[in-house]
């Protein structure tokens, strides 16, 4: 053989040595496709209708459909939602661009809906599969190509918020988060790893020595690529900017102590964010200012920046090393350095001063008030006040949270020796991602990759301990057919064989028995009942006159939207609004990106904001309708048509209305049931906008009318209230289920007049009948005036619906009933008297 021949023999060696790897990445990769792809049947109905998991899901098929419509131009402002202020959209661009051309790819430059929901439905069990492959090169590069794999199995199987958000249906960007910051981090970590193997320095720069510079340089920049991609998955993308931040303060004095050059991760860092910088520069939206939740000034900024911060840790290290500066000042430098640029940036930009001061509360502090009834944002460690470690196990099972935390232990005392920067990167990652999860479980599917590649790390020191390397080396010298694998079996010792039992009970057999429970059903959100209410709005409430695939410009600063006279709002909790948008078509006031809400955010002594909260948690009637009023600035119009209500709003999540108010207080009140003190309803509850709506169907009230209801369903909550409304408060109303939601619809009410004698008491009453054959009881009550004048204002026609309104299947079986002493007087109501506030005389 001649020397010619000899790289391509070392090539073709080490392709040869690789394939195995290679083929054990691809077929982890195809398990875990095949996990999150088996519950398919619970999001592609029979019935052809697809079922995606959760609201901000929804939502994402939506902005995808108007993107379609629209190709290439996306939503970025939505009139059709927060109504009548609309929302800024603050996902990122990418998940959805990914989609689009997939879609457009397949369908060959016109998909079809059939085709745009398949792709969408699929598409975060694809990125969760693909997830694998960064977490296998992380594992090798901490520990080898065993360690690698052992990463890459446990991450296939990770269950919790990793699971759940990229299992079929699940179509949101949390997995888009996942899997680019994780190749993120890969790329950066090849990058320092290469710089450092070659010794780069500044000198190499200046002197273009593309011999040193070409692998750095292209891992850098594919790292800045990744950065990108990342930021466009999702805003607040500076977390991981910050991981990266951090790490290199500790590798710059943790260099400066070892007296190494830290030149190849100043050239790594500043190349890194520099095309990070130039890739998010077209997406920037100047009129958000320098706002964390948009794309805004400020994501050039945090860039910008970061590369200052590289050249200056860089350049200070080096005057240190120039001047013969102790090492143990370099520490000090630092600190005053990042003391100076906070002050600078506090001087010529106080707005992203703010940002920079607040955003660690924001990321790791526990939250309060009404955010914190938000599940993604509650602490992982929390249920309520309690301290808990049960959503903790859940998510990274009880071993690999443990494991985790050994793993973090262990690269610790790494730091004792000469550490690697590659270990250090990710201890610093893993810690951050650690306190992360402390302020909110939504980071939760960021450290399902930590778990992974610590635990992986420990099993991979506990093979080297066995003297695994030795065992693999006679494995392939041994077997060339699968005919020589008995003989190799002679070669493997029992501490070997303990080994690897012990990874499998501990490590790998808790993740796989907690990834098989979500394998049934991608979960009941939205469920049947949701979908079918969304679907009557659509098709039997009045049309409110917007394109709803539109592209709609945002309004002036300053000034709202100009919607048609035929618009109006649908008044129900932040949790359904995307629901009530993308299945009803119609225009919800309460959103998930929390808009909306109203109540209060700092004090008990602030102005309660006209909202959901406010509504919901009135106290009477009048003070509900003057929160429907006050929610839109024309005085003549109403902030919501329409209020839709399900069980849970009335019962489980009733408690956070409160919350977002900041006042909690009397609501329950403790009762003495036999045993023991139990917390049950109070008459504050029972007057709730809310309760009378849901529980009380909302009887007697004079401008809000049942109109729909669906099937009952698991409403036994619903039950107990209305039992403590009957035993502790005088009630008489049947206790039985309802539909789980009801929609009611907000009118101007008829007004019927009569005369009896004065000062007499004077009733109304009628049988309604809902759409599912269920009955019961409207009245009121009221007494005449001195002349014997009397007025009641009633919200139900008994004519039946009008073209062009809305086509209720809920109405009275038959005439209101008058009644005064013996005397009592049938009296029939048009839907045109309801809707235009008419007078109907007895």
């Amino acid at each position: 053989m001649n020397s010619q021949d000899r790289p391509i023999s070392v090539s073709k060696s080490r392709t040869k040595s690789s394939l195995p790897y290679t083929l054990a990445v691809a077929m982890i990769g195809f398990i875990a496709l095949w996990i999150r792809i088996l519950p398919s049947d619970s999001v592609f109905l029979s019935n052809g209708f697809v079922r995606f998991t959760s609201n901000d899901p929804l939502y994402h098929m939506r902005t995808l459909n108007v993107l379609l419509e629209n190709y290439p131009h996306r939503m970025f402002f939505n009139p059709m939602t927060n109504y009548p202020a609309g929302s800024y959209i603050h996902f990122g661009p990418l998940y959805d661009q990914m989609m689009a051309i997939t879609s457009l790819i397949l369908g060959l430059g016109s998909p079809g809906q059939d085709l745009v929901n398949t792709v969408g439905a699929y598409f975060p069990a694809v990125l969760g599969a693909l997830t694998v492959i960064p977490v296998y090169y992380i594992g090798k590069y901490l520990g080898g190509h065993k360690t690698g794999i052992l990463a890459a199995i446990l991450i296939a199987f990770a269950p919790g918020q990793f699971l759940y958000r990229s299992m079929v249906g699940f179509t949101d960007h949390h997995v888009a988060e996942s899997l680019f910051s994780t190749l993120f981090m890969m790329f950066f970590m090849l990058a320092i790893i290469t710089a450092k193997k070659k010794n780069l320095r500044f000198e190499h720069v200046t002197a273009k020595n593309f011999t040193v510079l070409k692998e750095p340089l292209i891992y850098s920049a594919i790292a800045g690529v990744m950065y990108s991609a990342y930021q466009l998955s999702w805003a607040g993308a500076s977390l991981f900017l910050l991981v990266t931040l951090v790490y290199a303060v500790i590798q710059y004095i943790l260099d400066s102590f070892n007296g190494e050059s830290s030149d190849y991760l100043g050239f790594t860092g500043i190349v890194t964010f520099l095309v990070s910088a130039i890739l998010i520069l077209p997406f920037v939206h100047p009129d958000m200012g320098f706002s964390f939740y948009y794309y805004s000034w400020f994501h050039v900024a945090t860039a910008i920046g970061s590369i200052a911060g590289f050249a200056a840790l860089s350049f200070i290290q080096r005057e240190f090393k120039n001047r013969g500066l102790k090492a143990y000042y370099y520490p000090l430098a630092i600190l005053g350095l990042g003391i100076l640029g906070l002050l600078a940036v506090r001087i010529v930009s106080p707005s992203v001063y703010s940002l920079i001061i607040n955003a660690p509360g924001m990321v790791f502090g526990v939250q309060t008030g009404g955010i914190s009834t938000v599940e993604e944002v509650s602490s992982i460690f929390y249920d309520g006040k309690v301290f808990t470690l049960s959503k903790v196990f859940g998510n990274f099972t009880a071993s690999g949270f443990f494991a985790s935390l050994l793993g973090i232990f262990v690269l610790t005392i790494n730091l004792f020796s000469k550490p690697s920067p590659e270990k250090v990167l990710v201890l610093v990652w893993s810690l951050l991602m650690l306190f992360a999860i402390y302020g909110q479980v939504r980071y939760a599917n960021y450290y399902s990759v930590n778990v992974s590649l610590l635990s992986a790390y420990l099993g991979g020191l506990l093979l080297e301990k066995v003297k695994w390397n030795r065992l693999d080396e006679k494995f392939k010298a041994t077997v060339k057919s699968p005919a020589d694998f008995p003989g190799f079996l002679r070669f493997v010792k029992i501490e070997q064989a303990l080994a690897v039992l012990a990874i499998a009970i501990f490590l790998i057999y808790p993740v796989y028995g907690s990834a098989m429970l979500y394998t049934h059903t991608t979960g009941g959100d939205p469920d049947g009942t949701w979908i079918e209410a969304c679907l009557w709005l659509k098709a039997y409430t009045p049309d409110p006159g917007m394109d709803y695939n539109a592209i709609y410009e945002a309004p002036e600063d300053g000034e709202l939207f100009n919607y048609p006279d035929s618009a109006y709002g649908v008044m129900s909790w932040w949790d359904y609004g995307h629901y009530i948008e993308t299945l009803g078509h119609r225009m919800p006031n309460a959103n998930p990106f929390q808009a909306g809400i109203g109540g209060r955010r700092g004090s008990i002594d602030e102005p309660n904001m006209p909202g959901a909260a406010t509504f919901f948690t009135a106290q009477s009637e009048e003070e509900a309708t003057a929160v429907l009023e006050a929610i839109h600035p024309d005085p003549d119009k109403s902030g919501a048509r329409y209020i839709v209500s399900d069980e849970m709003m009335a019962t489980g999540k009733f408690h956070a209305m409160t919350v977002w108010t900041l006042d909690t207080d009397g609501y329950y009140q403790p009762y003495w049931t036999g045993s023991n003190y139990q917390y049950l309803p109070s008459e504050r509850y029972f007057n709730s906008m809310e309760s009378r709506l849901h529980i009380l169907d909302g009887n007697g009230l004079k401008q809000y009318r049942l109109v729909h209801e669906t099937w009952a369903y698991q409403t036994q909550q619903e039950i107990g209230y209305k039992q403590v409304y009957n035993f502790l408060y005088g009630g008489n109303i049947p206790e039985v289920d309802t539909g789980f939601v009801k929609i009611f619809e907000y009118v101007k009410g008829a007004k019927i007049t009569g005369t009896a004698s004065p000062n007499e008491t004077v009733n109304i009453n009628t049988t309604i009948l809902t759409g599912q054959g269920r009955t019961f009881e409207y009245s009121q009550s009221t007494t005449s005036d001195a002349e014997g004048r009397y007025e009641f204002t009633v919200p139900y026609s008994t004519e039946g619906p009008v073209p062009g309104e809305t086509q209720f299947d809920t109405a009275p079986a038959g005439a209101y009933v008058v009644s005064c002493g013996d005397t009592t007087r049938e009296v029939r109501v048009s839907e045109e008297a309801v809707l235009n506030g008419e007078e109907v005389k007895v």
